[in-house]
């Protein structure tokens, strides 16, 4: 296999050879002999080839050349070529199932992966997918023929040394690891000839309200990552299918999505943003939604399904589950109602745009949309300044400009000149709008637009919340298979709120709702106090974020002693003080996955913190965690291991390739070269190009030489 050489000499592209292009016959060529070089002209000459010489080392790295298995070194996307050999099955995936229970705001999801053999040796099944951002991956099973393992929550290290040492004694093991919160990695071992294995897991996330909707996210597919500089973590090699090829497992069964609900309140408006659903019992509290069997392809790009809950205040109350020794709650508030403001501050924005290689032809086309709707609404008090950044970042102005239609238009057509291409140099972009001056009395907003192909999140999260404290941070997520770990990050580090954009209609009424939470006046200085209720290790621990527009207070704790009191949330409103009051209602015996999620989300602020003071602090409170509420993190496992050994022939590792996501070209895959040039770089290169173009130049007019052409 080959990786994707973005830079190639014309030899190697077949200039020269026929069908390749024109043959040129070689001529003779004799020239008399020169004028030596002054001393003067000499230095100028070999400081001038040294100086591009080097450059060219920098910007045309032999990385940009590397085969397959410097790809995998640098941990980069690759294309998938198909082996010629007959014995080995490279497409060991047959299918996925994904079974999904909703309950309130609860969903119980089960994901089936049938791996068989139709090969005629063992082989090992590698295959990176993703997953919920929120997710509590809490169980797995693999059910080999009749019997059935289930996976035993492990340390990290530990389940992958188990895991090597029972793949060597010929026996078939399961190993489930996280790359990131969304990100899973999934290594079957001896899969023998003829086996059908099912690995089964489990997670369970919250599904919050937001603007009378709710939505169920299922992501089919990981987005191609650029390895950056900047990146201080791994990322496994994924190969990858090229753009509109059919994938390997987009069959009409290979994807199968099953939805039911099972509500206390009747269920209305249900509808799919990504694909055709077939809906049963709608108006109903059991409604069943599944994939419609249209023979299209289902798994590049996430599966989006939005519904309501008959009734007003939905989302607001208090749950509670009593277990055998620990005792949860989760509590939902609304915010108030929009207050119009009789007086705005002066307001300030700062887009961040995303015009590298992976968002090339829908995604960078879907952003424009974006940004004509957000900067074109803007108020012609507002102030605002643009950043493209890709392997290099441009301001568009020196300082803000003010919202006259003048510098609108301006900006919006040099962002319609975008048409992508490069790296994604995030973090050096995200540091220039960190150093830029702010007044105190302007409200800064800063408004990131990418698909979030990039593998430095824990950079990102940590340079944000460090530098744009004083900023509200939104962050929108373009296309059908954003990395949503970086862009809820982003926002959930930056007090803001994350949005994903998956088609150009979509565009308008997103910057909609993000004109709505920063118009509408939101509560600040947010306090929560339980009267009568017993509670403790509650999260967010700190102090609660500011209430936006349309975004609900969601607090997880656990309680002991008797269930009963009240939840009391006070803010500060533009009219004054808010105070929402929530009755402790009764146990819900059903409600058991609210363990899952309070730790998940304990987890997640821990992540956040050992990413900001960096070191191994909050590596053994993650790892007691995960242990204990038997969750996958990033320090421990699942592993199961049959105990039979059923082959002594060592398995052939096999890397399951994933489609293109929706929309992404080629280019995303060849965002792994060398960053772009800063624009200073460039004056460099040319300017020593121009002093070599100089001397020459001089050169030949000193003598003029006389040439005889022959040919050969």
């Amino acid at each position: 296999m080959r990786s994707h050489r973005p830079f190639a000499s014309p030899a190697a592209r077949g200039w020269g050879r026929p069908g390749f292009g024109p043959v040129i016959t070689p001529t003779v060529t004799t020239y008399v002999p020169l004028r030596p070089l002054s001393n003067a002209a000499r230095m100028i000459l070999a400081v001038a080839v040294a100086v591009l010489s080097a450059l060219m080392l920098v910007f045309w790295s032999p990385d940009a050349h590397a085969d397959d298995a410097e790809a995998r070194k640098a941990q980069s996307p690759y294309f998938h070529v198909k082996s010629d050999d007959p014995t080995l099955d490279q497409l060991p995936l047959k299918s996925t199932r994904v079974d999904v229970r909703i309950a309130g705001v609860i969903a119980d999801v089960t994901v089936t992966q049938h791996y068989r053999n139709e090969g005629q040796r063992p082989i090992e099944a590698k295959y990176v997918f993703p997953g919920a951002t929120g997710a509590a991956v809490h169980a797995m099973t693999v059910r080999i023929g009749e019997r059935l393992l289930t996976a035993q929550i492990r340390e990290k290290q530990r389940a992958r040394i188990e895991f090597d040492a029972a793949k060597k004694e010929g026996k078939t093991t399961a190993l489930l690891e996280q790359e990131r919160p969304n990100v899973f990695t999934m290594n079957v071992a001896n899969i023998l000839p003829g086996d059908d294995i099912a690995v089964e897991l489990r997670y369970t996330e919250l599904i919050a309200l937001t603007q009378g909707h709710y939505q169920f996210v299922y992501p089919t597919v990981v987005g191609p990552r650029y390895h950056s500089p900047q990146a201080t973590s791994s990322f496994p090699s994924v190969p990858y299918l090229k753009a509109g090829q059919p994938s390997p497992v987009g069959s009409n069964t290979a994807l199968q999505m099953h939805v039911q609900f099972a509500s206390p309140l009747p269920v209305s408006e249900v509808r799919s943003l990504s694909h055709r659903i077939e809906i049963n019992n709608q108006e109903r509290n059991d409604t069943s939604v599944q994939m419609a069997d249209d023979g299209e392809t289902r798994n590049d790009r996430d599966f989006i399904l939005e519904y309501r809950l008959a009734g007003a205040r939905t989302a607001t109350g208090l749950m509670l589950f009593q277990g055998a020794e620990e005792n949860f709650f989760l509590a939902l508030v609304e915010p108030p109602k929009t207050i119009v403001t009789e007086q705005i501050n002066p307001r300030e924005y700062i887009f961040v745009v995303d015009i590298s290689g992976s968002m090339h032809g829908y995604p960078l086309e879907t952003s424009k949309t974006l940004l004509r709707n957000l900067i074109g609404h803007l108020r012609p008090s507002d102030t605002f300044n643009v950043l493209l950044f890709s392997g290099s970042a441009e301001m568009l102005n020196a300082t803000p400009v003010p919202a006259t239609r003048a510098n609108v238009d301006r900006a919006i057509a040099t962002i319609d000149r975008q048409r992508g291409g490069g790296s994604t140099e995030i973090v050096p972009a995200l540091k220039r709008i960190a150093a830029l001056p702010k007044n105190s009395d302007v409200s800064r907003s800063v408004i990131v637009v990418t698909d979030g192909f990039v593998m430095v999140e824990q950079e990102v999260f940590a340079l944000v919340r460090k530098n744009l404290g004083n900023s509200n941070v939104f962050a929108f997520g373009i296309g059908h298979s954003v990395n949503r770990h970086l862009i809820e990050g982003i926002a959930r580090a930056g007090q803001g709120e994350a949005f994903v954009v998956t088609k150009p209609e979509h565009a308008a009424k997103q910057a909609e709702r993000l004109r709505a939470m920063i118009d509408a006046p939101v509560l600040t200085n947010v306090r929560a106090r339980f009267e009568g209720l017993d509670v403790y290790d509650v999260e967010p621990g700190a102090a609660l974020p500011d209430v936006l527009g349309g975004r609900p207070v969601v607090i997880f704790g656990k309680w002991r002693g008797e269930p009963r009191g009240q939840l009391v949330l006070e803010g500060q409103a533009a009219n004054g003080t808010h105070q929402d009051v929530v009755p402790v209602g009764t146990v819900d015996p059903q409600a058991v996955a609210l363990q899952h999620l309070w730790a998940r989300h304990r987890i997640g602020q821990l992540s956040d913190q050992e990413a900001l003071e960096g070191g191994a602090a909050k590596r053994e409170q993650i790892l007691s965690l995960g242990l204990k509420y038997s969750l996958l993190t990033q320090y421990t496992s699942f592993l199961a291991v049959d105990k039979i050994v059923r082959t002594s022939e060592p398995s052939t590792p096999v890397n399951q390739p994933s489609p293109m996501p929706k929309g992404v070209g080629n280019l995303a895959i060849g965002a792994q070269v060398p960053s772009t040039p800063e624009p200073s770089s460039w004056m460099a290169l040319l300017l020593v190009a121009g002093l070599v173009g100089v001397v020459v130049v001089r050169r030949r007019r000193l003598v003029t030489p006389r040439i005889h052409t022959s040919n050969v």
